[in-house]
Protein backbone atom coordinates (compact mmCIF):
# COMPACT_ATOMS: atom_id res chain seq x y z
CA UNK A 1 0.00 0.00 0.00
CA UNK A 2 1.03 3.32 -1.19
CA UNK A 3 0.71 6.90 0.46
CA UNK A 4 -0.69 9.19 -2.15
CA UNK A 5 -1.54 13.03 -1.59
CA UNK A 6 -3.67 14.54 -4.28
CA UNK A 7 -3.69 17.88 -5.11
CA UNK A 8 -7.34 18.75 -6.77
CA UNK A 9 -11.26 19.35 -7.07
CA UNK A 10 -13.19 17.53 -5.05
CA UNK A 11 -17.51 18.16 -7.00
CA UNK A 12 -21.10 17.30 -6.48
CA UNK A 13 -21.47 16.53 -10.56
CA UNK A 14 -24.91 17.16 -11.58
CA UNK A 15 -25.42 14.91 -14.11
CA UNK A 16 -27.87 15.51 -17.46
CA UNK A 17 -28.19 13.20 -20.37
CA UNK A 18 -29.27 14.72 -23.41
CA UNK A 19 -31.82 13.36 -25.95
CA UNK A 20 -29.54 14.45 -29.02
CA UNK A 21 -26.31 15.55 -29.77
CA UNK A 22 -24.36 18.55 -28.53
CA UNK A 23 -23.75 21.37 -31.10
CA UNK A 24 -23.49 24.78 -31.38
CA UNK A 25 -26.60 27.36 -31.38
CA UNK A 26 -28.64 23.94 -30.83
CA UNK A 27 -31.77 24.12 -28.55
CA UNK A 28 -31.57 20.46 -26.71
CA UNK A 29 -33.72 18.41 -24.66
CA UNK A 30 -32.28 17.02 -21.40
CA UNK A 31 -32.78 14.52 -18.66
CA UNK A 32 -31.95 15.20 -15.18
CA UNK A 33 -29.95 11.70 -13.46
CA UNK A 34 -29.24 13.17 -9.78
CA UNK A 35 -25.60 13.99 -8.78
CA UNK A 36 -22.58 11.53 -7.80
CA UNK A 37 -19.28 12.38 -6.43
CA UNK A 38 -16.81 14.21 -9.33
CA UNK A 39 -13.73 16.31 -9.60
CA UNK A 40 -10.03 15.25 -10.14
CA UNK A 41 -8.74 14.32 -6.99
CA UNK A 42 -11.94 12.49 -6.04
CA UNK A 43 -11.88 10.30 -9.44
CA UNK A 44 -8.55 9.44 -9.33
CA UNK A 45 -8.25 9.20 -5.70
CA UNK A 46 -11.26 6.72 -4.97
CA UNK A 47 -10.06 4.12 -7.68
CA UNK A 48 -6.56 4.59 -6.07
CA UNK A 49 -8.17 3.88 -2.73
CA UNK A 50 -10.28 0.50 -3.80
CA UNK A 51 -6.91 -0.38 -5.65
CA UNK A 52 -5.62 -0.65 -1.54
CA UNK A 53 -3.87 2.88 -1.44
CA UNK A 54 -3.78 4.94 1.40
CA UNK A 55 -5.19 8.41 -0.50
CA UNK A 56 -4.74 11.89 0.56
CA UNK A 57 -6.68 14.34 -1.29
CA UNK A 58 -5.78 17.70 -0.52
CA UNK A 59 -8.88 19.53 -1.35
CA UNK A 60 -10.77 22.91 -0.23
CA UNK A 61 -15.00 21.94 0.46
CA UNK A 62 -17.01 24.89 1.26
CA UNK A 63 -18.74 24.97 5.17
CA UNK A 64 -22.51 24.37 3.19
CA UNK A 65 -24.99 21.20 2.61
CA UNK A 66 -23.01 20.11 -0.53
CA UNK A 67 -19.81 20.17 1.52
CA UNK A 68 -21.23 17.80 3.94
CA UNK A 69 -22.41 15.42 1.36
CA UNK A 70 -19.18 15.69 -0.32
CA UNK A 71 -17.24 14.75 3.02
CA UNK A 72 -20.15 11.77 3.31
CA UNK A 73 -19.18 10.66 -0.25
CA UNK A 74 -15.24 10.46 0.01
CA UNK A 75 -15.43 8.62 3.83
CA UNK A 76 -17.63 6.03 2.24
CA UNK A 77 -15.51 5.62 -0.45
CA UNK A 78 -12.51 5.30 2.05
CA UNK A 79 -10.10 8.09 1.16
CA UNK A 80 -8.13 9.67 4.30
CA UNK A 81 -10.16 13.43 4.93
CA UNK A 82 -6.68 14.38 7.03
CA UNK A 83 -5.49 17.12 4.23
CA UNK A 84 -9.13 18.29 3.23
CA UNK A 85 -9.88 21.43 4.43
CA UNK A 86 -12.83 23.30 5.43
CA UNK A 87 -13.52 26.92 3.95
CA UNK A 88 -15.77 29.27 3.97
CA UNK A 89 -18.59 29.73 1.16
CA UNK A 90 -19.30 27.19 -1.51
CA UNK A 91 -18.24 23.82 -2.41
CA UNK A 92 -17.27 23.04 -6.21
CA UNK A 93 -20.30 21.79 -8.12
CA UNK A 94 -20.51 20.93 -11.86
CA UNK A 95 -22.42 20.05 -14.74
CA UNK A 96 -21.90 17.34 -16.76
CA UNK A 97 -24.39 16.93 -19.74
CA UNK A 98 -23.86 12.93 -21.71
CA UNK A 99 -24.26 12.87 -24.68
CA UNK A 100 -26.14 8.99 -26.20
CA UNK A 101 -22.59 8.37 -27.00
CA UNK A 102 -21.14 9.17 -23.80
CA UNK A 103 -19.20 11.52 -24.41
CA UNK A 104 -19.32 14.68 -21.72
CA UNK A 105 -19.27 18.15 -21.98
CA UNK A 106 -18.52 20.09 -18.43
CA UNK A 107 -19.65 23.38 -17.25
CA UNK A 108 -18.44 24.49 -13.48
CA UNK A 109 -20.82 26.14 -11.98
CA UNK A 110 -19.07 27.18 -8.37
CA UNK A 111 -15.21 25.95 -7.55
CA UNK A 112 -14.34 26.13 -4.04
CA UNK A 113 -10.75 27.87 -3.47
CA UNK A 114 -7.95 27.68 -0.56
CA UNK A 115 -6.50 31.01 -0.16
CA UNK A 116 -2.88 29.93 -0.29
CA UNK A 117 -0.98 26.72 -1.41
CA UNK A 118 -1.28 24.07 1.19
CA UNK A 119 2.16 23.68 2.62
CA UNK A 120 0.73 21.16 5.29
CA UNK A 121 1.48 18.55 2.83
CA UNK A 122 5.24 19.15 3.77
CA UNK A 123 4.26 17.44 6.77
CA UNK A 124 2.64 14.23 5.60
CA UNK A 125 5.12 11.13 4.86
CA UNK A 126 4.08 10.58 1.49
CA UNK A 127 5.33 7.79 -1.60
CA UNK A 128 3.63 10.11 -4.65
CA UNK A 129 1.84 13.29 -5.20
CA UNK A 130 -0.02 13.56 -7.96
CA UNK A 131 -0.98 17.52 -8.71
CA UNK A 132 -3.97 17.81 -11.19
CA UNK A 133 -4.82 21.56 -10.18
CA UNK A 134 -4.00 24.46 -12.31
CA UNK A 135 -3.52 26.74 -9.00
CA UNK A 136 -0.55 28.98 -9.94
CA UNK A 137 1.77 28.86 -6.69
CA UNK A 138 2.26 25.51 -6.50
CA UNK A 139 5.85 25.03 -7.83
CA UNK A 140 7.57 25.88 -4.80
CA UNK A 141 5.98 23.36 -2.57
CA UNK A 142 6.07 20.87 -5.82
CA UNK A 143 10.21 21.20 -5.53
CA UNK A 144 9.94 20.36 -2.57
CA UNK A 145 8.38 17.27 -1.80
CA UNK A 146 9.89 15.97 -5.33
CA UNK A 147 13.18 15.64 -2.88
CA UNK A 148 11.47 13.49 -0.97
CA UNK A 149 8.93 11.36 -2.99
CA UNK A 150 7.54 10.96 -6.79
CA UNK A 151 6.06 14.04 -8.16
CA UNK A 152 3.06 13.29 -11.10
CA UNK A 153 1.48 16.67 -12.47
CA UNK A 154 -1.41 17.62 -15.10
CA UNK A 155 -0.62 19.73 -17.87
CA UNK A 156 -1.58 22.51 -18.72
CA UNK A 157 -0.23 24.80 -16.75
CA UNK A 158 2.70 25.17 -19.66
CA UNK A 159 4.37 28.03 -18.48
CA UNK A 160 8.28 27.91 -17.74
CA UNK A 161 9.14 26.05 -14.19
CA UNK A 162 5.07 25.85 -13.04
CA UNK A 163 5.30 22.23 -12.40
CA UNK A 164 8.62 20.88 -11.22
CA UNK A 165 7.99 17.42 -11.19
CA UNK A 166 9.62 13.55 -12.51
CA UNK A 167 6.38 12.83 -14.79
CA UNK A 168 3.79 15.32 -16.51
CA UNK A 169 0.93 14.22 -18.12
CA UNK A 170 -1.74 16.04 -20.40
CA UNK A 171 -4.33 15.00 -23.14
CA UNK A 172 -3.94 15.85 -26.40
CA UNK A 173 -6.50 17.86 -26.39
CA UNK A 174 -5.29 20.21 -24.30
CA UNK A 175 -2.25 20.94 -25.79
CA UNK A 176 -1.67 23.07 -29.65
CA UNK A 177 0.06 21.41 -32.68
CA UNK A 178 3.35 23.22 -31.70
CA UNK A 179 3.14 21.86 -27.91
CA UNK A 180 2.46 18.31 -29.58
CA UNK A 181 5.25 18.43 -32.03
CA UNK A 182 7.93 17.79 -29.21
CA UNK A 183 6.69 17.26 -26.01
CA UNK A 184 9.37 16.40 -24.07
CA UNK A 185 10.96 19.67 -24.57
CA UNK A 186 7.83 21.43 -23.71
CA UNK A 187 7.89 19.09 -20.52
CA UNK A 188 11.52 20.18 -19.67
CA UNK A 189 10.60 23.79 -19.99
CA UNK A 190 7.69 23.36 -17.50
CA UNK A 191 9.41 20.52 -14.93
CA UNK A 192 12.67 21.37 -15.26
CA UNK A 193 15.40 19.09 -14.56
CA UNK A 194 13.26 17.17 -12.56
CA UNK A 195 11.84 15.40 -15.56
CA UNK A 196 11.74 12.18 -16.64
CA UNK A 197 8.93 11.32 -18.45
CA UNK A 198 5.90 13.01 -20.68
CA UNK A 199 3.11 11.23 -20.90
CA UNK A 200 0.40 12.06 -23.53
CA UNK A 201 -3.16 10.43 -23.87
CA UNK A 202 -5.13 10.15 -26.70
CA UNK A 203 -8.42 8.98 -25.88
CA UNK A 204 -9.20 5.99 -27.30
CA UNK A 205 -6.43 5.50 -29.47
CA UNK A 206 -4.36 5.08 -25.92
CA UNK A 207 -1.41 6.97 -24.97
CA UNK A 208 2.73 7.83 -25.34
CA UNK A 209 5.30 8.42 -23.18
CA UNK A 210 8.58 10.73 -24.36
CA UNK A 211 11.41 10.28 -22.39
CA UNK A 212 14.91 12.29 -23.13
CA UNK A 213 16.04 9.23 -25.59
CA UNK A 214 12.83 6.92 -26.13
CA UNK A 215 9.32 6.96 -27.08
CA UNK A 216 6.63 4.38 -25.74
CA UNK A 217 3.13 4.14 -27.26
CA UNK A 218 0.72 1.67 -25.69
CA UNK A 219 -2.99 1.12 -27.55
CA UNK A 220 -5.91 1.66 -25.54
CA UNK A 221 -8.14 -1.44 -25.11
CA UNK A 222 -11.10 -1.19 -27.50
CA UNK A 223 -14.67 -0.77 -25.65
CA UNK A 224 -18.28 1.18 -26.66
CA UNK A 225 -17.99 3.71 -23.84
CA UNK A 226 -21.20 4.61 -21.79
CA UNK A 227 -19.86 7.66 -19.94
CA UNK A 228 -15.76 9.07 -20.86
CA UNK A 229 -16.36 11.04 -17.75
CA UNK A 230 -13.43 10.88 -15.31
CA UNK A 231 -11.65 8.61 -18.36
CA UNK A 232 -8.48 10.49 -18.39
CA UNK A 233 -8.46 10.53 -14.17
CA UNK A 234 -8.92 7.03 -14.22
CA UNK A 235 -5.79 6.75 -16.38
CA UNK A 236 -3.92 8.87 -13.81
CA UNK A 237 -4.70 6.53 -11.25
CA UNK A 238 -3.93 3.47 -13.03
CA UNK A 239 -0.21 5.09 -13.92
CA UNK A 240 0.09 6.21 -10.71
CA UNK A 241 -0.66 2.46 -9.14
CA UNK A 242 1.57 0.89 -11.34
CA UNK A 243 4.53 3.35 -11.02
CA UNK A 244 4.19 3.38 -6.59
CA UNK A 245 4.08 -0.97 -7.20
CA UNK A 246 7.95 -0.50 -9.16
CA UNK A 247 6.60 -1.07 -12.56
CA UNK A 248 8.01 0.26 -15.68
CA UNK A 249 6.57 3.27 -18.09
CA UNK A 250 5.49 0.46 -20.52
CA UNK A 251 3.13 -1.33 -17.97
CA UNK A 252 2.61 1.94 -16.05
CA UNK A 253 1.10 2.82 -19.92
CA UNK A 254 -0.50 -0.32 -20.12
CA UNK A 255 -2.24 -0.09 -16.74
CA UNK A 256 -3.20 3.52 -17.11
CA UNK A 257 -5.01 2.77 -21.08
CA UNK A 258 -6.41 -0.35 -19.27
CA UNK A 259 -8.05 1.75 -16.07
CA UNK A 260 -8.95 4.57 -18.39
CA UNK A 261 -10.94 2.29 -20.68
CA UNK A 262 -12.67 0.24 -18.05
CA UNK A 263 -14.12 4.12 -15.98
CA UNK A 264 -15.72 4.28 -19.34
CA UNK A 265 -18.01 1.43 -18.87
CA UNK A 266 -19.58 2.64 -15.84
CA UNK A 267 -22.00 6.06 -15.38
CA UNK A 268 -19.98 7.33 -12.93
CA UNK A 269 -17.53 10.23 -12.91
CA UNK A 270 -15.43 7.45 -10.11
CA UNK A 271 -14.34 4.47 -10.74
CA UNK A 272 -16.53 1.95 -8.20
CA UNK A 273 -15.21 -0.39 -6.13
CA UNK A 274 -16.28 -2.82 -8.98
CA UNK A 275 -14.65 -1.30 -11.55
CA UNK A 276 -11.43 -1.77 -10.05
CA UNK A 277 -11.94 -5.04 -8.74
CA UNK A 278 -12.32 -6.37 -12.67
CA UNK A 279 -8.65 -5.07 -12.69
CA UNK A 280 -6.98 -7.30 -11.17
Amino acid sequence: MARILLIGSVAEDQIIHLRSPMREGAHLDGIEQGKRLGGGAANTGTALAHAGHRVMPVSPIGNDATGRWLREQLETNDLDLSQVSNIEGRSTRSIIMLDAEGERTIVNLTRAREPDAPSRILEVEADCLFVRSSAPDLAPLMQQMASRCRVVAHMPPCEPGSRPAQILVASESDLTAEQLRQPFALGREVAGDLLEWVVITQGAKGATAYGVNEQIQVSAPSVEAVDTTGAGDAFAAGLVHALVNGKSMQEALETGCAWGAEATQWKSSSMPTEAVRRLF
